[in-house]
């Protein structure tokens, strides 16, 4: 079966995933998180794609990210995956690919979606064993929303804005939120609705998609829509 063109709109939230080929991993050293997270401000910059959140894995990376223009993100993701591929080649005297095919993305709805795919991506590194708190990562976005530090590369989407009144009271809120983890079936929801390449969000922001484009946004005939609560 024909796999589906890759879904971009300009405008809303994305999130993004990349795999290394084979599960092979893509980061052996801290300078090459650092590499990377720098081609990945300038690229982001030149293609004019904010990034709101990131976590780098050793095998894998997340994004959540907006484009402000159509063709931004495979942009951004073209550029930054050639710049970093011939860094870490050159690196450790290998050659060809890095990456486990194109990279997967979905869409989503922000004011329901936005927040728990970003406390998704903080929570990986806990899910998988590598740190007990997302604190104790240093290769992702939380510690700029925490409060810990601050990350230049990253633009803070509304969602976060909107958590207090004071750089206090949304440090504090967005702590708490990430502490109170991501409900088992949103958490399903996001891995499926990236890894298949289906919008994210309730019936009527899916069906107001579905109006601008004739691509396919959710599972069909066999499977029901993804529909976050």
């Amino acid at each position: 079966m024909a796999r589906l063109a890759r879904l971009s709109i300009a405008g809303l939230p994305h999130h993004l995933l990349q795999r290394g080929n084979n599960r092979q991993p893509i980061f052996l050293l801290p300078s090459e998180r650092e590499f990377f997270l720098q081609r990945l401000a300038a690229y982001a910059a030149q293609h004019g794609v904010a990034v709101h959140a990131y976590v780098l894995l050793p095998d894998h990376f997340h994004l959540v990210a907006t484009p402000h223009a159509d063709g931004a993100l495979s942009g951004l993701m073209q550029s930054l995956g050639r710049s970093y591929v011939r860094h870490f080649n050159d690196a450790h005297g290998r050659t060809g690919t890095l990456w486990d095919g194109r990279y997967r993305s979905s869409v989503l709805q922000a004011h329901t979606l936005l927040l728990p795919c970003m406390a998704y991506l903080d929570l990986h590194p806990v899910r998988t064993g590598l740190v007990a708190h997302p604190a104790e990562y240093a290769w992702s976005s939380y510690g700029h929303y925490a409060g810990l530090r601050v990350d230049a590369l990253l633009t803070t989407p509304d969602s976060v804005w909107q958590l207090g009144n004071t750089p206090f009271a949304r440090e504090s809120g967005y702590r708490q939120l990430v502490d109170n983890g991501v409900a088992a079936d949103k958490q399903h929801a996001l891995t499926q609705s990236v890894l298949h390449g289906w919008a994210l969000g309730d019936p009527e922001f899916v069906a107001q998609l579905q109006r601008v484009t004739t691509r396919r946004l959710s599972p069909s005939a066999r499977g029901r829509p993804v529909i976050a609560r």
